[in-house]
């Protein structure tokens, strides 16, 4: 390549390619300056309104080439899931010592890879069964086995918690699977949209998904925003906290996001989610007011920068509510973005095209070129 072609290639590039289109989808749309979030041709607050997490997966599915309706969704992640349950006990053996997180890929590797039609069922239908059996070992206990005739939330948290969930809990773990199913070309989905072009099987694309998930810029702020929360301990000491974070040059968990210069809808979705359970009134509230100052002394302290609450804020919070373990968070968020994982995967397979981007070389060269 000329030096004309290395100039002509290097123009648009940009850090992280940030504002380069890697590929055309029809799943999401993530408009940043406008809060909107549009999946599957729907705006995310009518599409948690009116789908369950079967229904946005289907949709998904759907979008992506492969029809399904809602309801054989559900009737195949329901034996899915139990037929997941064979591999719990070499789950459970191969994932000693290991985070929940890290074993969770040892389960996805469990699984025959493939490119047969229903692979995507057995990845979406796995994850919630290699979750709740992992997050039980880790507190001592047995695994509970699935039942296909429960829909993926309510199953999710009846397989985690050892029984039968409240009406509330399991709205609010639907409302929750549904938001973070799908959010464009983020890192994990992009991740496995790259292994995909290369004509890999699925499960190594949504396994390379869940490995970008792991790292703590993209799948880990849930947590740290609940120490955040106990940190501050109570409405007394918000104010002087958060001032004295910010103006040390810590981040607020929970507040701005690379896309969104506005508030994030997703954290409207969950946080009226959150409003419709039971018993967690008073952290709701204290949280609430965490949120209305971390965003005033933002905004004055930090003028020129769009700081607006973000998914992560009201996750925490639902997550804790629902009695999910804390080590559980990112996995738990697997549970719901496997769905346009496996989506995206099927989308990229259908172009038949590698993904290969360039580079532009920063490094030295030979000495009759650095002359030329």
């Amino acid at each position: 390549m000329s030096k004309n072609e290395e100039t002509k290639a290097s123009k648009g590039s940009a850090g992280g390619l940030e504002g380069i289109v890697a590929a055309e989808t029809a799943l999401s749309r993530v408009d940043g300056a406008a809060g909107r979030l549009i999946i599957a041709g729907r705006d995310l607050p009518d599409l948690a309104e009116t789908l369950s997490f079967e229904g946005v997966t289907a949709a998904l599915w759907s979008t992506a080439g492969t029809p399904c309706s809602a309801e054989d969704a559900r009737e195949a992640l329901g034996q899915a899931r139990v037929e997941a349950f064979d591999l719990v006990p070499a789950l459970l053996d191969a994932g000693k010592g290991l985070t929940i997180t890290e074993a969770l890929r040892v389960g996805l590797s469990l699984l025959p890879d493939t490119h047969t039609t229903d692979a995507p069922v057995r990845l979406v239908a796995s994850m919630p069964v290699f979750v709740a059996a992992l997050a039980r070992a880790a507190d001592g206990k047995g695994p509970v086995k699935p039942d296909a005739a429960r829909p993926q939330a309510e199953d999710y948290l009846r397989m985690l918690h050892g029984k039968d969930p409240a009406p509330d809990a399991i709205d609010a773990m639907d409302k929750y699977l549904v938001t973070v199913s799908d959010h464009g070309m983020n890192a994990s989905t992009f991740t496995a949209r790259v292994v995909a072009s290369t004509a890999a099987e699925q499960v190594s694309s949504v396994l390379a998904a869940l490995c970008a998930l792991k790292g703590p810029l993209h799948g880990g702020a849930p947590g740290p925003v609940l120490d955040m929360l106990d940190d501050i301990g109570g409405a007394q000491n918000i104010e002087p906290w958060l001032r004295e974070a910010v103006m040390a040059g810590d981040r607020l968990m929970g507040f701005g996001h690379r896309i969104y210069r506005v508030r994030d809808p997703r954290a409207d979705v969950l946080g009226a989610a959150i409003e419709n359970l039971k018993g967690v009134e008073e952290r709701t509230a204290f949280a609430r007011q965490v949120e209305a100052t971390a965003k005033a002394v933002l905004k004055e302290l930090k003028p020129h920068r769009p700081l607006d609450t973000n998914v992560e804020f009201y996750t925490a919070l639902l997550l804790e509510a629902l009695a999910i373990p804390r080590e559980a968070f990112t996995p738990t968020f697997a549970v719901g973005r496997v769905a346009g994982w496996t989506a995206h995967v099927m989308e990229q397979e259908a172009t038949g095209r590698l993904i290969r981007p360039s580079a532009r070389y920063v490094g030295k060269l030979p000495d009759d070129l650095e002359v030329a």
